[in-house]
């Protein structure tokens, strides 16, 4: 379940068309429990939260479905109330999520399954947009706003920014996305430390860019070997990281990280998931 379906291309989106496409015909797709869902429903995936996850678990106390709510909101309120009224299974993005999970409830089952990337969509041979914007260009994707925190990546580069998504200064389609990824020189993401993950990195690093992003564990563990990690709040500390990742010759590093998240991966997982239950 999903309530932008179709609507916005954010993570909880994407997470949905990219799952769904590969989990076959048996997958339907809605944007709450009140949307005509079958009653012979087994397992229902939330991404909506808060009160529809309530009734989502009511419904399937109801019915005898299993429900699973994978971590998307991040560490607010909304992923401790989506712990707190025992899901089947709450899907960890990333260990340190997962461990923060059990802390929540530690009688609740987590497993820990990360978003993906579709390696075949983004690639660094897709052929770029061109751009009226003087080189190097770091690229930033995602609604402009508070917790993004892309003000920070505005205050320290010395270079050209491009800022995708709302409020930024351009918006693509999500099918669009790959040949913007390959017309930049590097990705950064300055975003929360509460952010739950990120999907825009796998995108850019399986584009060939490496990315600049804030340093906390979950940024670590998705970025691994294929970026660099900084406190964006220390602005000269972060001009002086944006400088020194253009310098460096990176090479497959970003593409191989991405590799370990394709979503082929990622749904064969959530089919070993499904079988347990």
């Amino acid at each position: 379940m999903c309530r932008y379906y179709n609507k916005s291309n954010r993570g909880a989106e994407t997470y949905v068309a990219e799952l769904s496409q590969r989990l076959g015909t048996k997958v339907s797709v809605h944007k709450d429990i009140f949307d005509d869902i079958d009653l012979d429903t087994e397992i229902i995936i939330s991404t909506n939260g808060r009160l529809d996850a309530i009734f989502t678990k009511l419904w399937c106390m109801i019915l005898g479905a299993k429900l699973v709510i994978p971590g998307q909101s991040g560490f607010g309120w909304d992923d401790k109330l989506n712990l707190w009224i025992f899901p089947d299974i709450f899907v960890g993005l990333t260990q340190y999520q997962c461990d923060w999970a059990h802390k929540i409830n530690p009688f609740v089952k987590i497993v820990k399954i990360p978003n993906g990337v579709d390696l075949d969509k983004f690639k660094p041979n897709v052929k770029p947009i061109k751009l009226k914007l003087k080189k190097p260009v770091i690229l930033n994707v995602g609604v402009v706003d508070n917790f993004k925190r892309q003000n920070l990546l505005l205050k320290a580069s010395k270079h050209s920014v491009l800022l995708v998504g709302k409020g930024g200064n351009m918006e693509f389609e999500h099918k669009d996305m790959p040949s913007v990824y390959t017309a930049c020189d590097l990705f950064s993401y300055p975003t929360s430390p509460s952010e739950s993950f990120g999907i825009a990195m796998l995108e850019a690093m399986a584009s060939g860019l490496s990315v600049v992003a804030t340093d906390d564990p979950i940024r670590r563990e998705i970025v691994g070997e294929a970026g660099l990690f900084v406190d964006p709040t220390d602005t000269d500390k972060y001009a002086q990281t944006l400088e020194k990742a253009l310098k460096i010759k990176w090479g497959d590093k970003p593409r191989q990280q991405a590799k370990k998240f394709s979503w082929d991966k990622i749904a064969q997982k959530y089919v070993e998931l499904f079988e347990s239950l």
